[in-house]
């Protein structure tokens, strides 16, 4: 089951360097570069009903029977982007 609780210890610092890993990349080498990350991460956590549960969580798809107290994560948008 995916894990949704809160367990990044420097998220700010984290955030930071995902930003600026993305500094001086065309779009489309910025969503590659995203692309690769999530295959890293995925296969770092090897689990297929762990995948697409967070798949469904990240699209705000329903969430899957037996799961009905986690509730679909909202993703919000970076400061950033407001800027």
């Amino acid at each position: 089951m995916l894990d949704t609780q809160p367990h990044l210890q420097a998220c700010d610092d984290f955030y930071e360097a995902l930003i600026a890993s993305h500094n001086g990349l065309t779009p489309p080498e910025s969503h590659a570069m995203n692309a690769r990350l999530i295959l890293l991460l995925a296969n770092h956590i090897g689990d297929q009903a762990t995948l697409l549960h967070a798949l469904q969580l990240a699209r705000g798809s329903t969430v899957p029977a037996g799961n009905a107290d986690i509730a679909p994560m909202t993703p919000v948008p970076p400061i950033h982007a407001a800027a």
